[in-house]
């Protein structure tokens, strides 16, 4: 039995989750957030838990017992706390705007690189344009736009600059040394 898979997912108040058939959804004080179960796994609600299982001891069934767990309980979550990720840009010049549901970043090319914001992604821009927060209630769309963002200009290892994580660590480089 797989670690990850047989602990049940508390259900906080205020939180429902309904399992039909393959698939589950869960509605809480944030939004509501629906996945397909795979093929082999089932889900059942018990007790203010939810609970997986898995029909065999198949290779492929031990793998997604615990994927399926963790990704219902990373929904809970999302529908009751939410997730956010901080982007901090640095440089001379660099910086993002908000306008209406698109991110307009200046990052030093000739024209600034826009990002449409996916449906269900908020994104908030500090005073200065230095620091972007991305907010949802999905993990996975929360990460994707989060990095989609710091693939326009990744920090580069010698000055710094560029988009990177808040508190991720650059590992600098010393760069030409002149004789």
């Amino acid at each position: 039995m797989s670690k990850i898979g047989k602990q049940p997912i508390a259900i906080p108040a205020g939180v429902t989750v309904a399992v039909d058939g393959s698939k589950i959804t869960v509605k809480g004080p944030l939004g509501e957030l629906s996945r397909e179960i795979p093929a082999g796994i089932s889900a059942e609600v018990k007790d203010g838990h939810v609970v997986y299982t898995r029909a065999d001891d198949s290779r492929r069934n031990k793998s997604l017992h615990g994927l399926s767990r963790t990704l219902c309980a990373n929904m809970v979550e999302g529908v009751t706390k939410g997730y956010k990720k901080e982007l901090s840009i640095e440089g001379t010049g660099f910086k993002a705007v908000l306008q209406g549901n698109k991110l307009l970043l200046s990052l030093g090319f000739a024209s600034p690189k826009e990002y449409e914001l996916p449906a269900g992604i908020k994104a908030t821009v500090g005073k200065d344009g230095t620091l972007v927060a991305v907010e949802g209630t999905s993990k996975e769309l929360v990460g994707q736009a989060a990095d989609r963002i710091r693939s326009f200009y990744p920090a580069e290892p010698y000055k710094g600059k560029g988009v990177k994580y808040v508190g991720e660590v650059i590992r600098r480089k010393q760069g030409k040394k002149m004789a």
